[in-house]
C-alpha cells in the first residue's frame, strides 16, 4: 500500500510520458527533411536552367512541423486530465497512436511538398493549389488531436 502511494505521487500528472509529442515530433523530422531535400533539388533544377530559385518552397519544407505542436498540446492534454495512475499504460498506448497518426500526416506532408516543390521547378507553378492540398493533409493531425483531445475522460 505504501509503496503504491509512493508510485502514484511519482507518475501523477505524466500522462503519456511524451510519446504523443516525441512520435509526432519523428513525423515531423522525417517529412520536413524529405521536403526539404526536393527544395534543395529543385532550386538546383531552376537555377541550372537560368529561373529564379522560388522561396515559396520553403513553405513546403516547413508544413510537417505543426504536428510537432499538435504533439505537444496533445502531451499537455493528457497530463492536465490527471488521470488515475493505473490508466497510465493506456494514456501511453493513446499518445504512442496519436503521435503515430499525427507522425503519418507529417511524412506525407512532406512527400505532397516534395512533388509540389519538383512540379514547380518542372514550371507547373500553381503553388495555390498545392498549397490547399497539404493543407488537406494537415487535417489528419488536426482531427487526430481534436478527437483524442476530446476523447479524454476527466481525472480526479
Amino acid at each position: 500500500m505504501i509503496l503504491a502511494g509512493i508510485i502514484a505521487v511519482l507518475v501523477s500528472g505524466l500522462g503519456d510520458m511524451g510519446m504523443s509529442l516525441s512520435i509526432a515530433s519523428i513525423g515531423s523530422a522525417i517529412g520536413t527533411g524529405v521536403a526539404g531535400m526536393a527544395a534543395i533539388g529543385a532550386w538546383k533544377k531552376m537555377i541550372i536552367s537560368g529561373q529564379k530559385a522560388a522561396t515559396a518552397l520553403l513553405i513546403f519544407v516547413g508544413a510537417p512541423l505543426s504536428q510537432v505542436i499538435y504533439g505537444m498540446i496533445l502531451k499537455n492534454a493528457i497530463a492536465d486530465a490527471n488521470l488515475p495512475p493505473d490508466s497510465y499504460l493506456w494514456q501511453m498506448l493513446i499518445g504512442l497512436g496519436a503521435g503515430a497518426a499525427m507522425a503519418g500526416s507529417a511524412i506525407f506532408q512532406g512527400k505532397t511538398g516534395a512533388r509540389a516543390c519538383d512540379a514547380i521547378a518542372a514550371g507547373a507553378n500553381d503553388t495555390a493549389k498545392y498549397i490547399m492540398i497539404i493543407g488537406i493533409v494537415e487535417t489528419v493531425a488536426l482531427f487526430v488531436m481534436i478527437f483524442t483531445m476530446t476523447g479524454l475522460p476527466s481525472g480526479g
